[in-house]
């Protein structure tokens, strides 16, 4: 399944777990000798909400929260009566999302997902470095400055505002970020320009997975980040366009974000040992 081009391999462990989650994540989402996708997510049941995901990046390391990945969660749950509902919650390792599913032809299409609460205090993100907040911050990347927001979603993100970011060599870049001493977990990357204070432009560079073609949670953190920066207004519905399409992210008073866009379908299959 994917979320505007974010895909994953999703796996029902409601009824049979997944020994060595690790070696598999790498394996299947290998594009030339797997099937290819940027991880791998276990859907699993929940004593504390109606179930549970559990989710690998492409290299096998663990993940805590995909915003592009839990909407597919809620649209198999629904699709293959797991939970038959349209308001649904979801158990993660950043604790437990709420999500509002549309129905189309008895088949889940879109989600709005409350992220729950924007993370800027830099000990929770993790970032090195003293203070409430790390928003708009010169640090070195390499050898050049860069003025940087940071926030999690669950997962930590950076993000940058910057002119013309069709042209960024992200391949050369994104490593200088993910690997950074300032972050002690890597960190996810995002290069945003402003279109105007509704419409934000945006490419992503995932820890563990590279350049990818969308990032849920990474829409979320560039549209705290623009609200942070006084770019776009608070409350608001902001569109966020990405590679594999469009996102639309609102950072609400109450400190919590909430996104929403499509979840699809691309083929079911068996996993055979």
């Amino acid at each position: 399944m994917h979320g505007i081009g974010n895909d994953y391999v999703y796996v029902d462990c409601t009824k049979k777990d997944l020994a060595h989650t690790s070696e598999i994540a790498k394996y299947v989402s290998d594009r030339h000798f797997g099937i290819g996708s940027d991880g791998m997510i276990l859907i699993k049941s929940s004593e504390k909400a109606d179930f549970q995901m559990d989710m690998y990046n492409a290299d096998g390391s663990r993940g805590e929260m995909c915003g592009n990945g839990i909407r597919c969660v809620a649209k198999y749950a629904y699709d293959h009566d797991i939970a038959k509902k349209e308001h649904m919650t979801i158990e993660t390792k950043s604790g437990i999302k709420t999500i509002d599913l549309t129905v189309e032809n008895g088949k889940a299409a879109y989600a709005k997902v409350n992220m729950g609460k924007a993370i800027l205090d830099p000990k929770k993100i993790p970032v090195k470095a003293e203070g409430d907040t790390f928003i708009s911050q010169e640090i070195m990347v390499g050898d050049k400055p860069y003025t940087v927001t940071c926030v999690s979603m669950g997962n930590p993100h950076c993000v940058v505002f910057t002119e013309g970011i069709d042209t960024l060599d992200l391949e050369k870049t994104g490593p200088g970020f993910e690997h950074h001493p300032l972050f002690p977990d890597r960190i996810n990357t995002e290069f945003v320009e402003v279109i105007d204070e509704h419409t934000l432009k945006m490419r992503v560079w995932e820890r563990g997975a590279g350049e990818t073609i969308s990032c849920g949670t990474g829409t979320c953190a560039s549209t705290v980040a623009a609200v942070l920066n006084g770019y776009c207004p608070r409350g608001e519905e902001i569109a966020i366009q990405i590679r594999g399409g469009v996102l639309y992210d609102t950072y609400l008073e109450n400190g919590d974000v909430v996104m929403r866009g499509p979840a699809v379908e691309v083929f079911h299959g068996e996993w055979r040992e």
